[in-house]
């Protein structure tokens, strides 16, 4: 197994993710031909400094430090997107409150549709997703 896989893997699994109430920003870019979602997501977080994006986590920082943003990593899409997935259902799976997400045209094969918004729905302790409640805010991806 690759090296910095290996690495990524272990601080995806064991760096913190947390965050405080009603914090977490998410973003889809997966399958996507723009980042502008990431883009929306970041310029939201920037303008309000109670809110965080998984790369402004002590695991998420460390794992773009890795290089695991950039398409020359070394690594394939597939791996990126297994690191990132394990970081990011730790992240939703330790968050509470009301969760801000910029997913407009999110594809269903997206890690957002795929693992955070099912998470999101088990995880008892949000309850909210862009004001609305997280059931019928997910209606819209089924």
């Amino acid at each position: 197994m690759n090296k910095l896989f290996q690495q990524a893997l272990e601080v995806a699994r064991t760096y913190s993710v947390s965050t405080p109430e009603n914090s977490i920003v998410l973003y889809s870019i997966s399958f996507q031909p723009t980042k502008e979602n990431r883009d929306k997501a970041f310029d939201y977080a920037s303008k309000h400094s109670d809110k965080m994006v998984i790369e402004h986590t002590d695991c998420g920082a460390k794992l773009v430090e890795m290089g695991l943003l950039s398409h020359d990593s070394g690594l394939s899409q597939e791996q990126v997107a297994e690191i990132w997935s394990i970081a990011s259902k730790r992240f939703i799976g330790e968050a509470k409150g009301e969760v801000t997400a910029f997913v407009n045209n999110a594809d269903p094969r997206s890690v957002f549709c795929k693992m955070e918004l099912p998470n999101i729905l088990t995880n008892p302790n949000l309850t909210k997703i862009n004001g609305m409640d997280k059931h019928e805010f997910a209606r819209q991806f089924k």
